[in-house]
């Protein structure tokens, strides 16, 4: 486990050396929430730990989500979607790399972008676009959106006897803010 936390502790600092050299903005206290109708009782959770670096020049962002750092209304559901669903352990994080397209980085105000990339989760890759909806006053990106995701995509098992009282698909919504701070 010690390992783990080392080698996530420079990679976080090399993403930050990346992002002062590079011009590029960094957030890492972005939100990433998820809601999941069920028949029995809704679950909803929220992480607002999120790192995320983008770089405007090439139009480009990457995110890391701790999965433990979401948050839920009842200790119970925590405990199952780190030791049952998400296996927390064995993937402490999910990913994403993606391209913002036709991105105007000069622009002030909102413009509607799709990002397409890859997001790992539960040690599973999926391409994705996501509508974007981006923001930039005053020196500070805005970027939101919501996307939902097929829980058979990322191999997450949930028991025969539950499948009923667990929803197939999983909305997630995303913000994240970011500054100038980390800029040259």
């Amino acid at each position: 486990m010690l390992r783990i936390k080392t080698v996530l502790f420079f990679l976080l600092v090399s993403c930050v050396s990346h992002a002062q050299e590079a011009g590029s903005f960094f957030t890492r206290q972005g939100t990433v929430t998820f809601f999941s109708y069920t028949s029995v009782e809704n679950i909803k959770a929220e992480n607002n730990q999120v790192l995320s670096i983008i770089d405007p020049s090439k139009g480009e962002i990457a995110v890391s989500i701790l999965m433990r750092a979401f948050v839920f209304e009842k200790a119970l559901m925590e405990e199952h979607f780190n030791e049952s669903y998400i296996e927390s352990d064995l993937y402490p994080k999910a990913t994403f790399q993606g391209n913002i397209q036709d991105f105007d980085a000069s622009g002030v105000g909102s413009q509607t972008k799709m990002i397409s990339g890859n997001l790992t989760l539960h040690g599973i890759t999926k391409a994705i676009s996501i509508k974007t909806n981006i923001n930039r006053v005053n020196g500070v990106y805005t970027f939101s959106g919501e996307l939902e995701l097929l829980v058979k995509d990322f191999n997450i098992r949930i028991p025969p006897i539950l499948s009923p009282n667990i929803a197939k698909t999983i909305m997630v919504k995303f913000s994240f803010e970011y500054d100038e701070t980390y800029e040259n």
